[in-house]
């Protein structure tokens, strides 16, 4: 089932289009990434899915209803978005920090399971320690995990993540897309900007390459993530390797051109 659908999106900043046509369904069930070299129109892509930014052209439809018309009650109880940057004005302890994505909830039936939900998110994103610290005194990475824990807190059948591993380590990195994907095989539609494209190929469904804000590839990461296809996205030499006796691959730059000039 088609959970967020765009057509015609175009976004212009001046006479620069960031996003240019972009045609997009999001399905229930899989987690879709996004990818693509900085500038490429992911972020922007990403914000005009949540409905937080408003596209010059096209429409987004979230469950087949205009994400503009919806109230933002409504919007917060549907989707939930994981910004690059997490900032806080205010020393709030982590464990009130995760509390906050219940507000779509409050004065619900659904507001009396808030510490059961809030106890098991916080397990689930590694922060059940910090829960009394103050969210302005932790590590990069300890934010990106209190605040993907906030995400989860709300309870989303959309979940918008926007490069959420780019402070993480490597075991909170697996962990993270790990509990992406289970999401999605619960029901929910997930998609994830990343820039790991390893990460994305062991984790996506799908996969959407952009480039100067518009679509390159798109379907299975075996068929989109090509040597080829990244070489000329990318810029830079790009090798793909199957690793034997399994699915997986791995994307890896080409450097030994350039280590042997610097040498």
């Amino acid at each position: 089932m088609t959970a967020l659908r765009a057509r015609g999106v175009r976004v212009r900043y001046g006479s620069t289009a960031v996003v240019d046509g972009v045609d997009l369904d999001v399905v229930a069930g899989e987690v879709l990434a996004l990818l693509g070299p900085n500038g490429a129109g992911k972020s922007t892509l990403l914000g005009v899915l949540a409905g937080d930014v408003t596209p010059d052209e096209g429409v987004v439809e979230l469950d087949g209803v205009d994400v503009r018309t919806l109230r933002l009650a409504d919007l917060a109880r549907r989707r939930a978005v994981l910004l690059q940057e997490n900032r806080l004005s205010f020393p709030f302890d982590v464990a009130d920090v995760v509390r906050m994505g219940r507000a779509p909830w409050r004065g619900t039936d659904r507001e009396d399971d808030d510490e059961r939900v809030i106890e098991n998110v916080m397990r689930t994103a590694d922060v059940t320690h910090l829960a009394a610290r103050r969210y302005p005194t932790l590590s990069g990475g300890e934010k990106a995990r209190a605040s993907f824990a906030r995400t989860l807190a709300q309870e989303p059948v959309v979940l918008l993540l926007d490069e959420p591993t780019a402070a993480l380590d490597i075991r909170h990195q697996e962990s993270l897309l790990a509990e992406a994907l289970r999401w999605a095989r619960d029901g929910a539609a997930v998609v994830v900007v990343l820039h790991d494209l390893t990460l994305a190929a062991a984790y996506a469904d799908r996969v959407v390459l952009l480039a100067e804000g518009r679509v390159r590839g798109e379907g299975r990461p075996h068929d989109v993530l090509t040597g080829e296809l990244l070489t000329d996205v990318y810029r830079h030499p790009i090798e793909v390797v199957h690793r034997p006796g399994s699915d997986e691959i791995v994307v890896l730059p080409v450097r030994v051109a350039a280590l042997e000039e610097i040498r």
